[in-house]
């Protein structure tokens, strides 16, 4: 049009019209005058390409740098970064200007595309419904997450379907164990209702460090059993290939930004116990799933059937239970009932807890407890297993190893810091195990801990008689009421009298 510069769209598409149409006819198609599209015709450069190249405006501050010193730099150390070389330009040339970082980054960058080394390429790969699921754990240290307002040191396993993105987070909080492989995978495919046709991960591969032979074919040999189980093909990418593993790497990234964005939206980051803080990663989860719903159907139709039951997901040991009303696993001393002194015992370990049999009855299940990073041993006690032997050894409790452990709240440890400070060291024993077996035999933990914690903020010592009036009453005291059964020779003769009743 008359007073506008022609582009080089225009000109090609005068020119593709001018093939089939007259001079003017193609340039009113094209929206360009007659007079224009006779110039075009005697010249076909592109308007771009007529222009001439601008010059600089002001001299080039690298013209006798850049050759002599950047690129022996480029050439001796192809991987080093542009802000270093800047900064070694600097140092050689304090006159240069702080300027000239991005004409130097940019110049190294086109350098670079003509005489650089080739570059790894990623493969983007298409997935099939029901093929591969994928196994990976990611850390959680820097998300501040208490219970109770106990730091949580854990992990999250995740597992993905490749094809639509099935997504299943279980916390964690040991290491990357086969138990918690096995205890979390089961998880996800019974949740997600059947079983892709390969699983990869790289878990194992971690789990490998520091571990002889023997221990590295065993835990390979349990993998493999563990997925042949549900029909999968084991695979496992190689050792600090991250890239292998891509399918679940990326969504670590995309599930931890969601845990936060929910964190922060929550307004707190301490939960009650740690099935409250499951149900929130679970919650997260399953928005992300929901998301994904049709794909998701889509690939579960491909998957296979789930076999009839579980398999095992927790490493089994025997322990034998020693004079000190316990015994120790993995650098962890468990109580247990006195009774049990002497006694083999049949240990399951699973990530969060342990299993307790003897021969096939299964007793109790504690928590799991876990030696400190610097190898220092811990202890998981109840004080109910212990009470009856302290109340004849009260003093006892002074220099006891685990006595901090024993304590089942806080306000148990504080009111025996208060009696050890007022009162003689035998006195304050046996008045701190007289609450705890008050505790223990009347069911009262919790509401003696408040009317501890009341005598604290008063401080004052608590008062036993008081105390046993409270929470009355006493077990001893309790009458022993005889039930008399009566004898099955009287139901034997109302069925013989046909005193049975009708048959509706």
């Amino acid at each position: 049009m008359p007073g506008c510069h022609v582009t080089d769209h225009q000109m090609r598409v005068y020119k593709k019209l001018r093939e089939t149409d007259s001079t003017a006819v193609a340039a009113a198609k094209a929206s360009i005058s007659v007079a224009t599209a006779y110039r075009i015709e005697k010249d076909p450069r592109l308007p771009s390409q007529k222009q001439a190249p601008r010059g600089r405006r002001r001299p080039d501050p690298l013209a006798g740098i850049f050759d002599a010193e950047v690129v022996p730099l480029l050439k001796a150390a192809p991987g080093i970064r542009a802000v270093a070389i800047f900064e070694e330009m600097m140092r050689r040339h304090p006159e240069l200007d702080e300027g000239v970082r991005r004409t130097l980054e940019r110049r190294i960058r086109a350098w670079r595309a003509v005489h650089g080394e080739e570059q790894e390429i990623i493969f983007r790969q298409t997935h099939k419904p029901g093929r591969l699921g994928l196994s990976d754990f990611t850390d959680m240290a820097g998300f501040g997450v208490t219970i109770a307002g106990q730091p949580l040191d854990h992990r999250l396993y995740h597992f993905r379907l490749a094809y639509c993105g099935f997504e299943h987070a279980h916390v964690v909080l040991g290491g990357e164990s086969f138990v918690a492989l096995a205890e979390g995978l089961q998880n996800a495919l019974w949740s997600l209702g059947g079983v892709p046709h390969e699983h990869r991960s790289d878990s194992l591969s971690a789990a490998f460090r520091n571990l002889d032979r023997d221990a590295r074919e065993d835990l390979t040999r349990r993998y493999e059993q563990l997925c042949a189980h549900y029909g999968m093909r084991p695979s496992r990418n190689n050792a600090g290939i991250a890239h292998e593993n891509g399918a679940i790497e990326g969504p670590h990234g995309h599930l931890k930004r969601a845990i936060e964005d929910a964190l922060l939206m929550r307004g707190s980051r301490d939960f009650g116990d740690l099935a409250a803080y499951r149900r929130f990663i679970d919650e997260i989860v399953g928005r992300r799933n929901a998301r994904n719903a049709k794909r998701i159907d889509v690939e579960r139709a491909e998957l296979k059937e789930l076999p009839d039951r579980r398999t095992t997901d927790y490493e089994q040991v025997t322990v034998r239970v020693t004079s000190s009303g316990g015994f120790t696993l993995r650098k962890v001393f468990y109580t247990v009932p006195s009774r049990l002194i002497g006694h083999r015992l049949r240990v399951r370990l699973y990530d969060d807890r342990l299993d307790v049999f003897i021969g096939a009855t299964n007793l109790m299940t504690l928590p799991r407890g876990r030696a400190s990073a610097s190898g220092k041993h811990d202890q998981v006690v109840n004080y109910r297993h212990v009470i009856h032997s302290l109340r004849r050894k009260p003093m006892a409790l002074l220099n006891l190893v685990y006595r901090d452990q024993l304590f089942p709240r806080e306000a148990y440890r504080r009111t025996f810091d208060l009696l050890i400070e007022r009162l003689p060291e035998r006195q304050a024993c046996r008045i701190m195990v007289e609450l705890l077996a008050i505790a223990h035999e009347r069911g009262c933990e919790s509401e003696l801990a408040d009317a501890l914690s009341a005598c604290l903020e008063a401080r004052q010592l608590p008062d036993i008689a008081a105390i046993r009036a409270r929470f009355a009453p006493d077990p001893a005291k309790l009458p022993n009421i005889v039930v008399q059964l009566a004898s099955l020779d009287t139901y034997e003769a109302l069925i013989g009298s046909g005193m049975t009743g009708d048959v509706a």
